[in-house]
């Protein structure tokens, strides 16, 4: 036990010689291999930019969770997220759901909104399963728990990982409230179906977790999860009073997931 602290504490040490440097937001990847064969993600002349980004989600536009298929998927395949329930696989474990990795979820509301919870909340807002993901707090616990900045917010408010600087101390997991990150038990990349060639793939003992699809607006684009959501998810600059985040806050009522924390979440619910 004393051995691996004062392994995890020398490794620490050395990473922390570097930290100095503002991590950059396109490092996203620990696969030596693939970053040398893929260059980095850099903002061009068509990248969409926001002095705070957000999100909303009108789950009045979702009756089941099937519904909510299409925009896990979207977001999974762009992200070369893995899927462990392959049966092709030896180790096969689908009963082992600490190895799952998820960017993107359903939840139920009384797990959602713990705080909100009542006997007399709407009975379609009690079965609504709600799409979760990291919330890209203003006030991120996650970053301050990390030893290595592996995790760091943008000015723009995105909450990004350097997977090169994790070291898996799993800091951030316990500190973040949303449990909106997941860790690499085993190597991921046996497990990714349709892997896509534009996005980094990760390795073993290494966080990962919802990134606004940062690598895609630096090309113009907007997030996976909303162009799978058929006009149910908004995304845009909360300080510009006429991005459509801004219209749709200000014509309905809206709830964040533990606002009482004082994290800040970036990612609003119409209810």
């Amino acid at each position: 036990m004393e051995k691996s602290r004062r392994r995890f504490l020398k490794v620490a040490g050395i990473t922390a010689l570097g930290v100095g440097a503002k991590p950059t937001w396109d490092v996203l990847a620990s696969d030596s291999s693939h970053d040398a064969s893929q260059p980095k993600v850099k903002k061009g002349d068509k990248a969409l930019s926001a002095e705070q980004w957000a999100m909303v989600i009108d789950t009045r536009k979702f009756t089941s969770e099937e519904d909510l298929h299409p925009i896990i998927e979207a977001c999974h395949k762009t992200h070369n997220v893995p899927d462990f329930l392959d049966e092709e696989h030896e180790d096969y474990k689908p009963a082992n759901k600490r190895h799952e990795i998820k960017w993107i979820w359903p939840e139920e509301y009384k797990h959602a909104f713990p705080s909100l919870e009542n006997h007399h909340v709407n009975d379609r807002v009690k079965a609504l399963p709600f799409l979760v993901m990291c919330n890209h707090c203003e006030n991120p616990a996650c970053v301050k728990a990390c030893p290595t900045k592996a995790t760091f917010k943008r000015d723009d408010g995105i909450v990004l990982m350097d997977f090169h600087r994790c070291i898996g101390c799993r800091f951030c997991m316990a500190a973040c409230p949303y449990g909106s990150r997941s860790f690499n038990f085993r190597d991921p990349r046996p497990y990714i179906k349709d892997r896509n060639p534009e996005f980094p793939t990760r390795m073993k003992g290494v966080v990962e977790k919802c990134n606004f699809c940062a690598e895609r607006l630096a090309v113009g684009k907007m997030p996976a999860c909303v162009e799978a959501s058929n006009g149910a998810i908004a995304f845009g600059d909360l300080n510009d009073h006429e991005s459509e985040v801004s219209k749709w806050l200000s014509e309905n009522f809206t709830i964040r997931r533990k606002p009482g924390l004082g994290t800040g979440p970036a990612l609003y619910y119409i209810v």
